[in-house]
């Protein structure tokens, strides 16, 4: 069942910082063009990507295990292959990241389960970004 658009804004509403895993340096990958709208609407970026060490002015991990344990991670954003998916939500349950976003293309019903019966909030094939503009959620309206 597709999330509702209240669902949607709450999580939204709620997050300050956000995991994209597998963001690309490239400025012409969906990834970065992601990460930089976000960016630019106020959330932190964490980059998760083993080949780079930098990408959007914020440092990158190689995984989500590797960001140290004081920076609160409020959703991991995955831009992997859904082959690719299981241990990026076996890291992000470990580290009780609330949100599990799976960009579009990106499914994977049986790590989707686990990541719920953690307790996670799980979306599959949906981009963050077009939901974020759609809902029109403002800068001001987020975090605690």
């Amino acid at each position: 069942m597709p999330p509702t658009d209240q669902e949607l804004r709450d999580v939204l509403t709620r997050a300050r910082t956000i995991a994209v895993v597998g963001l690309s340096d490239k400025p012409e990958r969906d990834s970065n063009e992601v990460a930089r709208y976000l960016q630019s609407e106020g959330y932190r970026i964490v980059p998760v990507n083993p080949m780079l060490t930098e990408v959007l002015g914020e440092r990158s991990y190689p995984s989500l295990a590797a960001i140290p344990p004081e920076v609160r991670v409020d959703i991991a954003d995955v831009f992997r292959r859904s082959d690719q998916v299981p241990p990026v939500v076996d890291e992000a349950i470990a580290r009780h990241v609330p949100v599990v976003w799976m960009q579009l293309g990106v499914e994977h019903p049986g790590a989707a389960a686990r990541a719920r019966a953690a307790g996670a909030t799980v979306y599959e094939n949906l981009c963050i970004m077009v939901q974020h503009r759609r809902l029109r959620i403002p800068p001001s309206r987020r975090g605690p």
